[in-house]
């Protein structure tokens, strides 16, 4: 499985530590397998039960924002240097670890796949957190699948939670807009 999960998320290269590259490949093959999937159905889950019927898939969105995050430390640090202090494999790994939780959030019921009943009890940031504290993760890492969605939005975010937040509600935004478009 952990092979699949490399394949699924290229983007685990650029995680410069390679223990922390291989704890973040760690919780994901516990969310994929406490969530009863596989890696190759993980590619059919839509990126978000809340914009209708769109063409945009879960690993589609966890690899976009990634990519994004990677553009915008990139500008971040063209233009602000030192002086805005990036922790890149914190970064890295928190943006493909988001959303890590929603394995375990949705499930498949007569085909579909929806809200399960652990969905209706905790939503992901809570799960991808207990999964990453699990597997040892930087409390850095934590805290932005702790605070990328709503949850966050109390706390005081790191500079690399907020840009994933930021990066995140692009996609999720223009998933919500799509779907109403489509429906």
């Amino acid at each position: 499985m952990r092979d699949e999960i490399k394949k699924l998320f290229p983007e685990l290269e650029e995680i410069r530590d390679s223990e922390l590259r291989e704890k973040v490949v760690d919780v994901w093959e516990d969310a994929i397998q406490t969530g009863g999937w596989t890696p190759s159905e993980l590619t059919e889950i839509p990126f978000t039960l809340l914009a209708g019927d769109i063409e945009m898939k879960f690993i589609e969105h966890v690899r976009s924002c990634c990519q994004m995050c990677l553009a915008i430390e990139k500008v971040l640090n063209n233009i602000w240097g030192d002086r805005m202090p990036i922790q890149h494999d914190h970064l890295i790994a928190g943006s493909l670890l988001a959303d890590v939780g929603k394995p375990i959030e949705f499930e498949k019921k007569d085909g579909k796949i929806i809200k399960g009943q652990r969905g209706d009890h905790l939503r992901h940031p809570f799960s991808g957190v207990g999964i990453c504290w699990k597997h040892g993760l930087p409390d850095e890492v934590m805290h932005i699948v702790a605070t990328h969605s709503k949850e966050g939005d109390h706390v005081q975010r790191t500079t690399e939670s907020l840009i994933f937040h930021h990066a995140d509600f692009i996609d999720f935004d223009i998933a919500c807009g799509l779907g109403k478009k489509k429906n």
